[in-house]
Parts: C-alpha cells; structure tokens; sequence
C-alpha cells in the first residue's frame, strides 16, 4: 500500500492501520520527525496541540520495535574483530557538532576559532584502573585533556564532572583555572595518567611528570570516567593502545587495553546488558497524565493492529488503574510502556519493570512533567536505560515540549540527549494565525451586580474563603478581602454572560482550581440545568475533569465532549494538557494561567483542597495567595508582542470588522465595502494602480513580441 505516510518511510502495515482510522496524510509534525526518528537520531520537536505529535513518535516507535522482534527470530551471524582493530577510540557520538573526527577514531579536529569543542573516547575506566594515554598536537590552537564522567560537559573544566589540563598552563574544574605545570602547544607531546587506587589525575609533558593535578573526590569513586579531548581551533592525534612515545613507568595499562572488568563502553550507562531480554519493554513514554497516557496507548493500538506476528505489545501504567494487572501485564511481557510519573517509578522501584532493554525514551509534554518536579525521575530512567545495546544500537530520547525554548527543557536536553535535531513548529513567540484574544476585566468597584448575589446566597459558589471576613459593597472603599469575593461572584456570572452573547456551541473552559471547577459545574447544573446528558434541555450542558474525578468518569467526561453530547469541559490545566480534541472554536480562561507561556499552552494549574477558610496568605499558616491578574495579563501581552482587546463585560461583544487581520468571526461584513476601505488601503492605492499600469504594459508587450514571431527566447 502506497501512502503519503510510506514517502516518510512507514511499513506498509502501519499504512493500511491509519488507513483505516482515516489517517490520509501526515501533518507537519510528522512529516519532520517521522523520518529523523527512524533514521537514529535524537529529537526535540515542539508543536501546537492537536497537530499529531503523538503519531510522529508512536509511528517509528512502534515499526522499529517490531522490526526487532522480527530481526531476533532471525539466526544471527557472528562476525570476528578485524585483526588489528583498535578497541578503544574517540566517540563518533560523544562529541561536539564542531568536532570532527577520523574514521579510525584516533585523531581530532576542530576549527572554530571561538567556541571549544570536545569529545569522549568510548571506553571509560571504573574503580581499581590505572591507565595512561598520549595526545599528540599536530597544529597550532587550544586543546584541552583529561577525564569525565559520561554527563559532564565537553568543554572540560567547567563542571563539577570534568577535568582537564590545557595549552595555556592551567588546570581547570568548576571553571576555576589554576596554574599548574607548563604551557604546550604544537608538536607537543601530553600524557594522561589516572590512578583510581589512588584517586589522582597526573598529566606529563614529553615525558616530564607535572605532578598530581587532582585529586578525584570520594562521590565519584563508583563513576565510570572516560578519556577526553578538548579543542578550539586546533588538531590532534590520540594513543590509546600504545606503544607509547613517553611512557609514565611504574605500575599502569595502556587505556585501550584495560581489563573488561574495569572498562565501560561509551555512554553504556550502568553497564551493557548482555542476558536474556525477552519480554521486556523496548520503549518507554513518560506522559504527565492519565488521559494523555491513554490516549497514547490508543493510538499505538489503532498503528499496530496489522503488523506481521509477533505483534507489538503494550500497556498503560496509570495511577487509578488496577496495579496487579498491570503487573501481570508487565510480567508476562511487553514492548512499549506507556505510564504517568508515580505509577512508573512505583513499577521501576519495585522491580516489576526493568529497563534493560530499553531503546527508546519518550519524554512527552516535557515541560509539563518538569513543571511537576519530575527531573529527577527522568533523569532516573535514562541512566539505568542501556545507552548502547549489545548490537552497538544507541539508546534514542525524543522529547516533546510545548515549547522548545523553555529554560528548563533546554538545560535537560543539553544533559541527557545526544546532538538532537530541533522540530520546532511554533517557535518561541509563535501565535496561531487563527486565534483572536480578547478580556473582559472584571471590576466589582463598578459592577456591584455581586452584591445582590452574594447576600441572597445566589449565582456561583465561591471557594468561601472570606465566609468569616466582613464582605460589604462600598464601592472604591472596598476591603480588598470584599474586592476578592466580588471578583469570584462576578466571574461566574460573566462565564454565562459570553456564552449567552456569542451562542456558543463548544468550548473548553479552563479554571485555576479543581474547586473552581466544581464550583462552576454546580453553577450550570443548577442554574441552568446543564450536565452531562443534557445537551437537548440546555445551552448549558458541561462535564468537568480535573484529577480528584475518578478516572472512570475523567475518561467518560472525555469521551462524551468529543462526540459532542455535552457544550462544555470544565477543566484544570493539569487535566486538560495534551487532550486531542479538533475543532473547539472557543477556550475560556475564567483566571490568568500564572506563566505567560503557559497562556498559549496551558501548564501545570494549582490546586487547593475543600474545607479551607484561613485567609492568610500561604506564607504566614494560611491558605490563599493573592493573584494579580492585570500583571499577569501584561505579561502575557509582552509575550504575545501584542495588546488584548478589552471587550465590555455588560455586553461581551466583540467588534467584527475590527480585528487585527487574523480572524473574522462570522460572515465577513460585504456591504458598504467602501468603508472597509480605509486606512493603509487608501494609503496605498496609487501606488498599487501604478503598478497595475506597468503590469499591463509588460504584458502587453509580451504579446506583441509573441505576436509578431520574436524568438525572445534565443
């Protein structure tokens, strides 16, 4: 079967499953990272929700996991080490983009005049070794040698992980640089000793000991260390394997030919899995909650359903879920892993679910999970996921982010993935084209309409917070405790207000709270007899979803917004990050997400529980934080590089021929078109007449030339 999908390199049999799902097309996404995922690499790709990211990384997860499966029933050839092949040499992978390396692995280069670029011999030492190699300078530049942990930054010496002895005569780590020894430079040779029964570092110029330069600290006793090079602007020549030109005498072994026993293969992780692997995950996907985990685990059921026996297993860790069978899901064996922070680091603690044959770390909506303080658990999968299989296969990590060039997201990356390749369709302040912003500010210093419902106990149930304060209406003299509660009643009756006014059919509705979700829920049930069976009595039809629902009812709430049998999804951030739902025309803040970012994307929404009515700030015992959503809106105006329309909240229309260029909603405003003629238009007529002019002239005399038989073409 023939598809757009195969031009990307998708099997024919992950082809007929999206054509029956009505997959026709790849979207951009996919359509530049399909290829570079099953190509090898690392990939960081940002793009708008709904655009099909989790196709571009379930598609090549899920062929190259079965093509594994189909490769391992297949008898294996076993090919002999070349004779005279060196063991140990620079990392064609661990290395800088500026860095070039020789294909026999022994000599380096890099001719950027300003920035340093390093790299990683394959072979790291463990406790016990005494090794020793040499480095040869060929050219004239910096260079920089020494040791590091597998993590530490390749510009050596900056980092706690890192040191190195360099050209200038300084050793350097933590980018504190002393002097020590001598410069060096071109046809200079240096020797590198490491004494892990000593816990020292010693360098030697031609042949002359410069003495111990570090002493390497008991924290690092049980971490592998590999060889490195360091350079700006320079070349080199490395010897790992002897014999050497100055050798160090005393007790020591040339780094290529240490034991196995205290050798580590580059980026091996805690070490290189050799035993039986049958049945255990090739595939990991971290997602931050449970309806993008299942929604996942679907889509890898709808790809895979007609690939060739032995099929592609999978199962989905959630917390809610039946833990035992899910453990016995997991026992019995699968291939791809689909699971939310606590259940997996439960599964992986415990046992239940080894890592040891991992070839795939998916990390989606990256931010997110950083957001929930879960580095530590990601950065806990990737070292004990093999980094380099026994076939020589590198352990791939794509990452997901809602956008790229967050802090964080960025800091992660740069830590654990190898030279990844950026997919980045949204850009750092990218805005869909669709989308128009308004606000309606919410005054109840002049919209004392909240009075009236607060002392009748009528509109919306606020989160009672002020119960015991003294709330009054006296307008600019309000107590700020007064201004808080008004704001909160008045919210939910400007939430019915701009439905009414625009006669919305669908919209999602995002709350800072999951008590503000309840609590606008309460409002359309009761008030207007909403609910989630009653779209056919009521404009007010509405589920809600936020992480205290049962996952039963999270997924049926869903479920019943997708197919369109309620109007509304109340939801938090939390719950509603990543949802795959097309074609909503509306999303209502009821509050400012407190990330400007987070506005186009929504992150990582607080949470306070029932039951608390201390007013004091969280600082001082209490439970409430003062929120100032008019910073928090000209933050989001900054980030936008824009100014939101404010919209009258006594009548929440927004103006149809008045947009920005982006939107119209509606029919577009045909009659009259000469007074939709104004402005740069008008500005701008003369010259678009003239050239109107000269386009007819050109033309014209194409035609004749045409006409009269000029070969103009000669």
């Amino acid at each position: 079967m023939s598809s757009a999908f195969a031009e990307l390199g998708v099997c024919d049999e992950i082809v007929q499953g999206l054509y029956k799902i009505g997959w026709a097309l790849p979207t951009d996404i996919q359509a530049e990272a399909v290829p570079l995922i099953l190509g090898g690499g690392d990939v960081l790709m940002a793009a708008e929700t709904g655009s099909g990211k989790t196709g571009a990384f379930c598609l090549p997860v899920i062929q190259i996991v079965n093509e594994t499966k189909q490769e391992s029933g297949k008898p294996q050839i076993k090919r002999s080490k070349p004779a005279g092949s060196v063991s140990c040499k620079l990392s064609m992978e661990e290395r800088s983009d500026i860095v070039a390396v020789s294909p026999d692995g022994l000599q380096m280069q890099c001719r950027d005049f300003r920035l340093w670029g390093g790299c990683r011999s394959t072979w790291a030492t463990k406790e016990n070794a005494v090794a020793f190699y040499e480095v040869t300078c060929t050219d004239e530049g910096l260079s920089r040698f020494g040791f590091g942990t597998i993590t530490c930054d390749l510009n050596l010496g900056t980092c706690p992980e890192g040191f190195g002895f360099g050209g200038t005569g300084k050793k350097s780590n933590r980018r504190q640089f002393d002097s020590y020894g001598e410069p060096f430079g071109q046809g200079d040779i240096i020797g590198c000793l490491i004494d892990r029964q000593r816990n020292e570092i010693k360098y030697f110029k031609n042949g002359r000991d410069l003495g111990v330069a570090f002493q390497i600290p008991n924290s690092m006793n049980k971490e592998p260390l590999y060889a490195i090079c360091c350079l700006k602007n320079a070349e080199v020549a490395v010897n790992y394997d002897g014999p050497f030109k100055h050798p160090p005498g005393g007790n020591f072994t040339a780094y290529g030919k240490m034991d196995a026993s205290v050798r580590f293969a580059a980026g091996a992780g805690p070490s290189v899995k050799t035993g039986n692997t049958k049945g255990l995950p090739m595939a990991i996907i971290l997602e931050p909650s449970r309806e993008l985990a299942q929604q996942t685990e679907q889509c890898i059921e709808d790809f895979s359903q007609y690939l060739p026996s032995p099929s592609v297993n999978s199962v989905c860790l959630v917390g809610g879920g039946d833990s035992r069978y899910q453990k016995q899901i997991v026992e019995e064996g699968v291939d791809i892993v689909v699971g939310t922070p606590g259940r997996l680091e439960d599964f992986i603690n415990s046992g239940v679910l080894k890592l040891d044959n991992v070839r795939f770390l998916i990390v989606d909506e990256c931010d997110a999970l950083l957001a929930q303080n879960q580095q530590r658990l990601i950065e806990n999968i990737h070292r004990k996921c093999p980094h380099i299989s026994p076939e020589g296969r590198r352990l791939q990590m794509v990452v997901c982010s809602a956008t790229l060039h967050n802090f964080n997201v960025k800091k992660l990356a740069q830590k654990l993935m190898s030279f990844p390749t950026w997919v980045d369709l949204k850009g750092e302040d990218s805005v869909p084209d669709t989308v128009h912003h308004c606000v309606a500010l919410v005054d109840p210093t002049e919209d004392r309409s909240w009075f009236d419902l607060y002392r009748n106990k009528k509109g919306i149930i606020t989160d009672r917070v002020h119960q015991s304060d003294q709330v009054s209406n006296a307008g600019q003299n309000c107590s700020d405790e007064s201004v808080s509660e008004g704001i909160k009643k008045l919210k939910g009756e400007y939430v019915v207000r701009i439905i009414k006014a625009h006669k919305m059919e669908k919209a999602i509705i995002f709350c800072r709270t999951k008590l503000d979700c309840d609590n606008l829920e309460r409002l359309f049930i009761n008030n207007y007899g909403g609910g989630p069976y009653s779209k056919g009595n009521s404009d007010f039809s509405c589920v809600c979803l936020h992480s205290d629902r049962k996952p039963n009812e999270r997924k049926a709430n869903l479920e019943r917004f997708k197919r369109d049998e309620v109007r509304f999804l109340i939801c938090t951030d939390v719950a509603a990050r990543g949802i795959d739902v097309k074609g909503v025309p509306y999303v209502i803040n009821v509050t400012m997400p407190d990330d400007k970012a987070n506005y186009l994307h929504r992150g990582i929404g607080r949470t306070r529980g029932n039951g608390c009515f201390n007013t004091n700030d969280i600082k001082h015992g209490g439970c409430t934080i003062w929120y100032n959503e008019m910073a928090l809106l000209g933050e989001v105006e900054d980030h936008l590089k824009d100014t939101i329309e404010h919209i009258d909240p006594k009548t929440m229309l927004v103006p149809v021929n008045e947009f920005d260029g982006k939107v119209v909603y509606g029919r577009k405003n045909i009659e009259g078109s000469n007074n939709i003629l104004t402005g740069h238009y008008r500005e701008l007529l003369p010259t678009l007449n003239e050239l109107k002019r000269l386009e007819k002239s050109a033309q014209g005399s194409f035609i004749e030339l045409c006409t009269r038989g000029t070969n103009i073409f000669a």
